[in-house]
């Protein structure tokens, strides 16, 4: 039997950092949904000391997780964090405590300000701390790619000697090249007493582009948890993609010894999912993942496939959830192929939900020829938009030509149900639609990115706007919108960020 390689989610932590990306409890908890259901081992949901919002979504992640999981708080080499994390994981019946320093020369003397003697005895200390307030405690040795090996061993042992039941070596620059981030892990595999009764696990980062093969590395090098995020979110270039390295394992199982316990099936539907509440886009020619990752577009490699798949696809589509084929939508189809192919996409909805959806789809039937699965989506995504929104954007009017002064009358509903209609004028038809936007929301920010594109087919196409918009704080927020109408859409977007800009406050003070 091959060696099983424990898949650790961090996606609700360190795939958060990633700019634009934060999520508040309630976004949190329905990705944990879906982690769930991918079958991951470990779910990382947060960094409890960082906010009451942080905190309650540990909590409440703990509560859903139930036997399913190990559910991971983060902490620093501090008690105050430790406490934060172990209360906060209080409701998990399988906790986990990650908690770390680096160990590299540049975070000693550069950073932490500490000699090599008094980071391993902070080590021993927080580990042993935290040993003594829940069973499993991860150690993560910070920048490991870049530290001195013979003090890596020494902090590692250290950890081990102190308690703790994981190791995470992290590469956490993405500096190593793969063959020296495997000769890394394997002194520590053989420098280390007691390794082998701690989990080893790996945690790469994807500045040079190598967080994959870094963790395969480690693989190959004996770890058996590895730590990445759906989609390869993270801070800076991202995190070892979940769906790459689980899909690499698989196929190359025998020559890695090693297999995962994912649901590969349910691959797709988390990168749409994390995509959709991140607001981040998933690249088209993304690994695995990616609209064109099953995409055949030069004439040979047409008649390869036909022949046989195999000859140009090394995975089948199925396995990770990819649509194989599709059905046709127009105003004439009935609410059962609606049913049916929504639920191919993998959307299940109560009654009086999908009469919703239902509706919206006609609505847009009657202004294209085909409904397409991607109009589905945009459909879906508007609607749980709209469903969760602090402002509703209702209706959109647009004067503007030359000579005429671009004014937009907007008409937009507040949470408690209030129906505003203002007016603006401003440079441009979008420059006039934010400017009656800003006359009702409660809270503002700079426009820093404006990007729109046709995310469906034909000259009827969806088109959607994706903005960024930063907070008084500096804090970024994303928000897309689409509609048949780009002004509407950008619009919609601009009401979106704004929502999530209001929502990430609220969870930050933890209400």
């Amino acid at each position: 039997m091959s060696r099983r390689i424990a898949i650790f989610d961090t996606t609700l932590r360190d795939g958060e950092q990633s700019p634009g990306a934060s999520m508040n409890a309630e976004e949190k908890l329905v990705i944990a949904r879906q982690l769930i259901r991918l079958g991951v081992d470990v779910i990382e949901a947060g960094f409890p000391v960082f906010s009451p919002g942080e905190f309650r979504a540990v909590q409440e992640i703990g509560q859903l997780a139930g036997d399913s999981c190990v559910v991971c708080a983060m902490a620093r080499t501090t008690k105050q964090d430790i406490d934060a994390a172990a209360e906060a994981l209080k409701t998990a019946k399988r906790p986990r405590i990650n908690l770390g320093i680096g160990v590299s020369q540049v975070h000693l003397t550069q950073k932490l300000g500490m000699s090599e003697d008094e980071c391993l005895a902070c080590i021993s200390e927080m580990v042993a701390y935290a040993k003594g307030l829940v069973p499993d405690v991860q150690f993560y040795a910070e920048d490991a790619g870049r530290a001195n090996r013979d003090f890596l061993v020494r902090a590692v042992q250290a950890a081990v000697d102190a308690g703790a039941t994981v190791i995470d070596l992290a590469d956490t620059t993405g500096y190593c090249l793969p063959d020296e981030w495997a000769a890394a892990m394997r002194a520590v595999v053989e420098g280390v007493r007691g390794i082998e009764n701690v989990t080893l696990s790996v945690h790469a980062h994807n500045d040079l582009g190598m967080a994959t093969a870094n963790t395969i590395a480690g693989v190959r090098a004996g770890a058996t948890q590895v730590e990445c995020t759906i989609n390869g979110l993270g801070e800076r270039a991202g995190n070892a993609a979940l769906e790459e390295v689980v899909m690499a394992i698989a196929v190359h199982g025998e020559l890695l010894d090693a297999h995962t316990d994912i649901k590969t099936t349910e691959l797709m539907r988390a990168s749409r999912l994390v995509s959709r509440i991140t607001g981040m886009s998933v690249q088209s020619n993304k690994a695995v993942v990616g609209t064109n990752a099953f995409a055949h577009s030069p004439g040979v490699h047409q008649d390869g496939v036909l022949k046989a798949p195999e000859i140009y696809e090394i995975m089948d589509p199925a396995e990770v959830g990819a649509v194989g084929s599709e059905v046709i939508l127009s105003a004439r189809s009935g609410r059962a192929a609606l049913s049916s192919r929504l639920s191919d996409l993998g959307y299940e909805f109560e009654d009086a939900e999908f009469e919703d959806v239902y509706q919206l789809f006609l609505e847009m039937a009657d202004q294209k020829k085909e409904v397409y699965d991607e109009d589905l989506e945009s459909i879906i995504q508007e609607r749980e938009r709209d469903v969760t929104a602090v402002y509703t954007l209702n209706a959109l009017q647009i004067q503007c030509g030359d000579p005429l002064v671009p004014t937009a009358v907007a008409t937009i509903t507040d949470e408690v149900g209030v129906k505003h209609v203002v007016s603006a004028t401003g440079t441009g038809p979008v420059d006039a639609s934010y400017k009656a936007i800003d006359r009702v929301v409660a809270v503002h920010g700079d426009l820093t990115e404006f990007a729109v594109k046709a995310i469906t087919r034909g000259i009827d196409a969806i088109g959607e706007v994706v903005v960024r918009v930063t907070a008084d704080d500096g804090m970024v927020y994303v928000g897309r919108g689409s509609d048949n109408d780009i002004i509407v859409s950008a619009a919609k977007a601009y009401v979106n960020a704004i929502n999530r800009m209001i929502q990430t406050s609220r969870a930050r003070n933890g209400r």
